[in-house]
């Protein structure tokens, strides 16, 4: 059984926000496929997607982002999932607004929803695709304001690619789904620079 997991934060207060772009990902998906994901268990909202020959449990923890991994581990114990047949999807501060990216495995990159999970699975290795946020102003209010009309757009196509990027992996594999898709999308903050135009050096900040 391969388990899909998009993370994000319970409540209304907390419905369409940038850290919940895994959550908005998932209901997509599930949309698609005329699923609802409304099953309780594990502190996780559930829903199984039968497909040719393979299933796939779909989850939406509700313990909030920091505490992810215990759903998620608990369910991956139940239904005897590997780690390499879990999906997470998740938002990504490091990467332009609506960037997709897919990786086989790595480390949390500082995502407390990954780091709960790579925690408690007690691996790192599980897909991960993370879609872009952007970063400005202080970390915390950010991945918790809400995109405005500028952005919607972007954002909008951002988890369409991500809900075909999880049909891709599912149906044709990894590698298949990154060749496709690493590196769609993005929202360019300045124009880009006319030929002859001089850069000048920038110092990024990281957290």
């Amino acid at each position: 059984m391969k388990m899909i997991c998009g993370l994000g934060n319970p409540g209304r207060q907390y419905a369409h926000t940038r850290h919940n772009i895994g959550f908005d990902t998932l209901d997509l998906f599930a949309g698609r496929k005329h699923l609802k994901i409304l099953s309780r268990q594990a502190k996780a909202l559930t829903a199984t997607l039968d497909m040719s020959g393979q299933s796939a449990l779909l989850v939406k923890p509700q313990t909030y982002m920091n505490l992810s991994g215990e759903s998620v581990a608990y369910l991956a114990r139940k239904f005897r999932v590997l780690p390499q047949d879990l999906i997470v999807v998740v938002d990504d501060l490091d990467l332009p607004l609506g960037k997709i990216r897919i990786r086989g495995s790595g480390s949390s990159g500082g995502h407390k929803g990954l780091a709960s999970i790579i925690a408690r699975l007690g691996s790192a290795d599980f897909v991960r695709i993370r879609v872009g946020i952007g970063r400005q102003g202080d970390a915390i209010d950010h991945v918790l304001s809400r995109f405005n009309r500028r952005e919607q757009e972007i954002v909008e196509a951002a988890i369409s690619t991500a809900a075909d990027a999880l049909d891709a992996i599912l149906e044709d594999g990894l590698e298949a789904a990154m060749n496709r898709y690493n590196g769609v999308g993005g929202k360019k903050d300045k124009e880009e620079p006319k030929p002859g135009t001089k850069l000048m050096a920038c110092r990024y900040l990281w957290m």
